[in-house]
C-alpha cells in the first residue's frame, strides 16, 4: 500500500515537514514539524504548524504519530503544540537519552531534568516495526549527524532527516556533540542498500549556486550516482576526511541553543518562572 505524502516547507529554516497518511484508514503521522521562532523578539508562533493542522482537518485525518527524525539544532519542534491540537503519540529514537545527557550538562539543567527520553511517548529501537493505520513502518537507526538520528521507512518512502541532502548539496554535518562522520558514512551505506527506487524525503534543502528551486525528494539511485560527498566509489576514509575538514569551516546554526533546549523536551517550552515569563538559556563559549 502506498502512503499519501504531503510536504510543508518552512522558508525561515529551510525545513520540510510531512504528513504521511494511510488512504484507507485515513490515519496519519506528522514528521518533523516546525515551531516558528523570532530570535530577535524571542517570540513563538504557530503559522507553520497551523498549516499542518488545517490540512489534517480538511482531509479528515486522524493523527497517530508525531515523529522526530532527530534532535534538531536548526529549528524548534512544533510536536508538543500539535499534540495538543490533534493528538497522537510523540516518538523519536531511543538514543535521545544520550543526546539529552550531553546537552543537559552543557545547559546546566540540574538533576531535575530527566535524561531518559521520558519527554516522549515512545522511543524507537533500531529495526522496530510499527504502523500508521494499515501502513507498515520500519524505524532505522542512522546515526552520525547526531547519535539519535532515525530514518522512517514506509513502503518505498524513507524519511531520512538530515542524514542526506539533495545530491548537489551532499550530507549532514557531524561536528555536534556525539556526531561522528564514520558513523554517518555507514548509515548512508545502509540507506544505499535499499532498493534503488526508494524515495528519500529530506528534512532540509539549502539550494546551491546552480539550482533555484527547493526540492524535498530524491531517490537511492540518484544519491548513489550523484551525491557530491558520498556517491558510489567514495571510500569511508576519504569521506571521513572530507566531512571533518568541511565541518571545521562551518558556523554553528543560528538557532542551535533555542532549538536544542526545546526539542530535548519534546517540543515543550521551558516552564514559566515566578514572574510569569519563560526563559531560554544561551551558554557562552560552548560551541
Amino acid at each position: 500500500m502506498t502512503a499519501r505524502i504531503q510536504h510543508f516547507f518552512d522558508t525561515a529554516t529551510f525545513t520540510y515537514s510531512y504528513v504521511v497518511a494511510d488512504p484507507v484508514s485515513r490515519r496519519c503521522a506528522i514528521v518533523d514539524p516546525v515551531l516558528d521562532y523570532d530570535a530577535a523578539a524571542g517570540r513563538i508562533g504557530h503559522e507553520s504548524a497551523r498549516r499542518i493542522v488545517d490540512y489534517v482537518r480538511e482531509q479528515g485525518l486522524t493523527v497517530e504519530w508525531l515523529l522526530e527524525t532527530h534532535l534538531h539544532a536548526d529549528h524548534l519542534s512544533a510536536s508538543a503544540w500539535l499534540k495538543t491540537e490533534l493528538g497522537g503519540r510523540l516518538a523519536i529514537g531511543s538514543s535521545i537519552a544520550q543526546v539529552q545527557r550531553t546537552f543537559a550538562g552543557i545547559l546546566n539543567l540540574g538533576e531535575g531534568f530527566p535524561c531518559d527520553g521520558s519527554q516522549f511517548d515512545h522511543l524507537f529501537s533500531d529495526g522496530e516495526h510499527f504502523s500508521i493505520g494499515e501502513l507498515q513502518v520500519e524505524a532505522l537507526h542512522t546515526p552520525g549527524h547526531t547519535p539519535a538520528c532515525m530514518t522512517y521507512l514506509v513502503g518505498d518512502a524513507a524519511f531520512v532527516g538530515d542524514t542526506l541532502f539533495m545530491p548537489d548539496y551532499g550530507t549532514a554535518r557531524c561536528d555536534f556533540p556525539g556526531g561522528d562522520a564514520r558513523q554517518l558514512y555507514r548509515s548512508i551505506q545502509r540507506l544505499f542498500a535499499l532498493p534503488e527506487t526508494t524515495r528519500l524525503f529530506l528534512c532540509h534543502d539549502y539550494l546551491t549556486a546552480d539550482r533555484e528551486e527547493h526540492q524535498h525528494e530524491t531517490s537511492v539511485a540518484q544519491e548513489r550516482k550523484a551525491n557530491v560527498h558520498v556517491h558510489e566509489g567514495v571510500a569511508e576514509d576519504a569521506f571521513v576526511l572530507m566531512r571533518n575538514k568541511r565541518d571545521a569551516t562551518l558556523q554553528a546554526p543560528a538557532l542551535i541553543w533555542p532549538s536544542i533546549q526545546v526539542n530535548m523536551r519534546g517540543g515543550v517550552l521551558p516552564a514559566v518562572e515566578e514572574n510569569g515569563v519563560r526563559y531560554l538559556r544561551i551558554p557562552l563559549d560552548q560551541m
